[in-house]
């Protein structure tokens, strides 16, 4: 079968720096997309960041495998008219700057779109291009804080449990951001313009809590450690095995835990899985003792072929070691790429990522940007990768 590749005449302007932009574009880049990765002239810090493979930051080599390299000083005339003649020949810019950063250089949504309205500009941001919150600085707990979503996790008698991954930055914001790209390249192909897409990465991340949230119409309220996906429940859980290892038991559905009670010769315990308040504290005290029975990789040879929701809470180096992650978490030259699976295998990127401003001469070539421009930008020591001689007949 032939490679998925549906973007591949599709070609991306990514200012983008850090994890939501570069994630989002990731996956532009794994449909066939040519992402053409802007970064100022220093590189971004993620780049430089250890741990290192061959000198560069391990994650920025694996969230950015395969994409090319521009580097230009947006903060000078001449790198920003650079730029600006760059968008006649892209699809689709994706940038995360504060609101408000890019226009102040004349490289805006609405001047971009002036000089290509084709052009669809995706604007990742915490809280929105506009409104209060527009320029509060945050992260991603910060974002998920103000969702709701925060607040959900962990248990009744301690803080919040910090998620460990980035929820609000890759799926409020890289796949929101996606989702919201294809739909407008799907638009364009009907009205022949393109759009600006305001993503909020705490607005969509808002959508991780929508049992929560749909609850409340009745009435009911969650609170933290007492919901049924929060460990309210006795069938829906982690519980320690005997060597300390968890296992996370996702018997939701009756069947599931009544089939896991029997199993375990505990029969009498099937009906109480949706438990509230003190019982489910008693049959969660029971549950405990009764994974303490057995080791983690007992539990697994126990389970083995039986229908009861059963999964040893791995390490990342033990997913790493499984094939049937194999597709999605990959080695290139030495970098690990993550990609974002959309029920077909990706194909590797070609290379790793590219030095610093490795691509400048050969896209300025491929683009024909007119030499004035070229020459000005080197003049003024705005643009990397390009010698102090340059010109257009080599």
């Amino acid at each position: 079968m032939t490679d998925f590749l549906p973007l591949r005449k599709l070609r991306v302007l990514d200012f983008s720096q850090n994890l939501p932009g570069p994630v989002l574009t990731r996956l532009l880049a794994d449909l066939g997309a040519e992402v053409i990765k802007l970064e100022p002239l220093q590189g971004e810090g993620l780049r430089w960041m250890p741990p290192h493979i061959k000198g560069i930051g391990a994650t920025f080599g694996g969230l950015n495998a395969g994409k090319k390299s521009l580097a230009v000083n947006l903060k000078k005339a001449e790198g920003a008219t650079f730029v600006r003649a760059l968008v006649a020949h892209v699809d689709v810019v994706v940038e995360s700057f504060r609101p408000g950063k890019l226009a102040a250089l004349g490289l805006g949504a609405e001047e971009l779109m002036e000089l290509n309205p084709r052009l669809i500009v995706c604007s990742l941001s915490g809280y929105g291009q506009s409104g209060s919150m527009a320029n509060v600085a945050g992260h991603d707990v910060n974002f998920l804080a103000r969702a709701g979503v925060l607040g959900l996790t962990g248990p009744a008698d301690a803080p919040p449990t910090m998620p460990g991954v980035q929820v609000a930055d890759v799926g409020g914001g890289s796949l929101s951001g996606a989702v919201g790209i294809l739909a407008a390249l799907l638009e364009r192909e009907h009205t022949g313009r393109g759009r600006h897409l305001d993503i909020s990465l705490m607005r969509s991340s808002a959508a991780f809590g929508a049992v929560a949230f749909a609850g409340m119409a009745s009435g009911y309220v969650e609170r933290r450690g007492d919901g049924f996906l929060s460990g309210g429940l006795p069938s829906y859980r982690c519980y320690e095995a005997a060597d300390g290892r968890y296992m996370a038991l996702g018997a939701l559905e009756p069947q599931f835990f009544a089939k896991f009670c029997k199993l375990v010769g505990r029969g009498e315990l099937a009906a109480r899985g949706y438990a509230r308040g003190s019982e489910a504290r008693a049959v969660i005290a029971e549950m405990t003792q009764i994974f303490k029975s057995r080791t983690s990789l007992e539990w697994l040879d126990f389970c083995a072929g039986q229908d009861v929701c059963l999964s040893l809470v791995r390490t990342p180096g033990e997913a790493m070691d499984d094939p049937e992650l194999g597709a999605v978490i990959r080695n290139v030259d030495g970098f690990t790429v993550v990609s974002p699976h959309v029920g077909v295998n990706p194909p590797l990127p070609e290379r790793g990522p590219s030095e610093l401003g490795a691509d400048c001469a050969q896209l300025i070539s491929e683009l024909q940007i007119e030499h004035e421009l070229v020459r000005a930008a080197v003049d003024a020591g705005a643009l990397l990768g390009m010698d102090a001689d340059w010109s257009d007949d080599g």
